[in-house]
């Protein structure tokens, strides 16, 4: 009787050792796991217990860059050289002026892009309403401004320099460059003596290809953005009348009170509640 109980307990010894070698990788996993989960419960609840709701100015920064984004696309602006970033702060001054009653019944938005060089075209004529950019060109800056960067900006007569920020095109008539268009500044400080120093779209014929190609960069204006003869006629015809323009260059003091993302947010709101239009 003693040998068959020898047996029988080396047996069970046999498959005890089996059963602990199955079962110990599942224990070390749920060993290991314990410690781990714990601080990743605490993390869990430390966030909720610390997240904020977003800020109203967070909320508008986020509606106006969603609907801007959407047009950007649409328009495929970025394929055509114009940044989202001048982008953005153009359809913020268009907004605001609309909000305040100073534009016509075009839905037009020129761009130009000073901290470009001359030699790349850095004009952009937005139509808003039916999603297309109408014109793609060159365009030139003050002679004062640099040679073919623009990085020098003035507000002042006889400065021969370019002026910053955001226009409403007025009437146009026919001066020494045969057709022109009436450019108010409404940026205090940096472009409201437009009028005064007579900048204006006009056509020369230094902007052009030809001309970049014999001295590697556009000719310069006395302060005005220039514009090829090709297209100037066209290119007025298409922003007369109390449309906006926004000249962006690389100047870190520019400032505009146009710029108010809280206006263009109740602007863009209203628009399309009103039209059903992103714009």
């Amino acid at each position: 009787m003693e040998k068959p109980s020898v047996v029988h307990r080396q047996r069970l010894k046999r498959r005890a050792k089996r059963f602990t070698r199955r079962i110990m990788p599942f224990v070390a996993a749920l060993f290991l796991a314990t410690p781990v989960a714990a601080p990743v419960s605490k993390t869990l609840a430390r966030t909720r217990t610390h997240q904020t709701l977003p800020t109203a100015e967070e909320m508008r920064a986020t509606f106006l860059n969603q609907r801007f984004d959407k047009l950007y696309q649409a328009m495929n602006l970025e394929a055509q050289g114009l940044r989202f970033e001048v982008f953005e702060k153009a359809m913020t001054g268009y907004l605001n002026l609309k909000e305040a009653d100073k534009l016509g019944g075009k839905d037009r938005l020129t761009v130009v892009d000073f901290s470009l060089p001359s030699t790349e075209k850095r004009l952009w004529v937005l139509d808003l309403d039916s999603k297309q950019v109408l014109f793609h060109t060159l365009v030139a800056h003050g002679h004062n401004s640099g040679e073919n960067m623009a990085t020098n900006f003035s507000n002042e007569n006889e400065s021969n320099m370019s002026s910053l920020g955001f226009y409403v095109t007025q009437a146009e008539y026919v001066g020494k460059h045969g057709r022109s268009l009436k450019l108010v500044g409404l940026d205090e400080g940096y472009n409201d003596n437009a009028l005064k120093r007579a900048v204006v779209m006009h056509g020369a014929d230094y902007v052009s290809e030809d001309f970049i190609r014999q001295n590697g960069r556009l000719g310069r204006s006395l302060g005005c953005p220039a514009l090829p003869m090709d297209q100037y006629a066209q290119i007025i015809d298409a922003v007369g009348g109390q449309t906006c323009l926004f000249l962006n260059g690389n100047d870190a003091s520019y400032s505009s009170h146009y710029l108010n993302q809280d206006i263009a947010a109740q602007a863009l709101a209203a628009a399309n509640t009103n039209t059903g239009q992103l714009i």
